[in-house]
């Protein structure tokens, strides 16, 4: 059997789920008869219908994905506990969107400028913060992550050239970039991101790197003694996180075409944490079932929906659902969705079948 038929048998799964999302967009055109590139008048097609809200709906989720990836590449496989991870998110964000529309580079340049520069200056970010703070050893760390991550975020909405707590929209985006002009693009490109973020993750933590990792998370004292320069294995993993999330923020902002404060709030911390526990902290496919159903949940429960003549209105109650569904998933699956099932999969692979109890009389005796 060939190399190629070999990863394919052993990634039907995956390819699986990526072939339908590739086809999403047009199955729910199938299925509604909206467009998938959206209504047409006259030369132009308004982003509206079934299949473009789902293809709205799905950008968010892979972007999602690539922040809860990110995050935990740092707490799933190094055993870095970061609270301030929203930093480079909204770095991500913020820097996209100055170049975009207040940098006066054009639609043109003004986006490749945007990605080369947020991705430096994330990686940068990642460096220093992780000099400083990785030093520090448990809680300590946890709050000077926090610390920083708050400080960027009063120094934004407070910013008059960004404009403060109100931010700023964008409108300097390439036709083939904005959400409001062609969803179907902006999908796939998120779909191609987040596909190479899970390729990319998967192939690091099987490489000697990820041994690396994997031996500082279970024992950094032991990792050092055997002579790994522990420090530096964790600054590459907090700065390959940093550069992921950044790239996640910068999505975020085209998609909803606006950058404010909210991108460095602590929510885009605590959520991929949860996602990350959720799914499973670890595992290559955990962030992305935490990031999926939780993201999907907020949007299917806190739309109003009827049972029979009862029309159900959730989203007060919102906060208060996620913390119950928390504890019930951390209390039935305590490694996460992924992380539960595959250790009882491998559970029963490796359980021994019932010996056949030994017969007395003609056989002769048990020795």
């Amino acid at each position: 059997m060939t190399y190629w038929m070999r990863t394919l048998r052993s990634n039907w799964l995956l390819i699986l789920i990526l072939v339908s999302l590739v086809a999403f967009p047009f199955i729910v055109t199938a299925v509604t008869g909206d467009g998938a590139l959206g209504i047409q008048r006259g030369d132009r097609f308004l982003q509206r219908g079934q299949s473009v809200y789902w293809q709205s709906v799905f950008s968010e989720v892979f972007i999602l994905c690539i922040l809860a990836m990110s995050y935990n590449l740092l707490f799933g496989f190094t055993g870095v506990i970061s609270f301030g991870h929203a930093l480079f998110f909204g770095m991500g964000g913020y820097l996209m969107g100055i170049m975009l529309e207040r940098a006066g580079l054009g639609e043109g340049t003004g986006w490749i400028v945007g990605l080369a520069l947020g991705l430096a200056v994330c990686a940068v970010l990642g460096l220093i913060v992780g000099l400083v703070s990785l030093r520090l050893r448990g809680v300590y760390f946890t709050m000077f992550t926090l610390a920083v991550a708050e400080a960027f975020y009063i120094y934004f909405s407070r910013l008059p050239a960004t404009n403060a707590e109100d931010g700023f929209s964008i409108q300097t985006l390439p036709a083939w970039l904005d959400p409001s002009q062609s969803r179907l693009s902006v999908y796939y490109i998120t779909l191609i991101f987040c596909f190479l973020t899970f390729v990319f993750i998967r192939r690091l933590m099987t490489s000697p790197t990820g041994a690396v990792l994997l031996a500082i998370r279970e024992n950094e004292e032991r990792a050092s003694a055997i002579g790994y320069h522990t420090l530096r294995f964790k600054l590459v993993a907090i700065i390959m996180a940093a550069v992921l999330a950044g790239t996640a923020g910068m999505f975020q902002i085209i998609l909803k075409k606006k950058v404010g404060p909210e991108v460095l709030a602590v929510s885009y911390t605590v959520d991929p944490l949860l996602m990350t526990i959720i799914g499973g902290a670890g595992t290559f496919s955990g962030p992305i079932i935490g990031a999926t159903a939780l993201h999907m949940s907020d949007r299917l429960l806190r739309s109003p929906f009827n049972i029979g003549d009862l029309e159900v209105n959730l989203s007060d109650s919102w906060n208060l659902i996620l913390g119950v569904a928390f504890i019930v998933v951390v209390m039935l699956f305590p490694q996460g969705i992924a992380g539960t099932w595959a250790k009882w999969t491998r559970g029963r692979k490796r359980s021994p079948p019932n010996p056949t109890p030994a017969r007395r009389g003609a056989e002769g005796s048990i020795p």
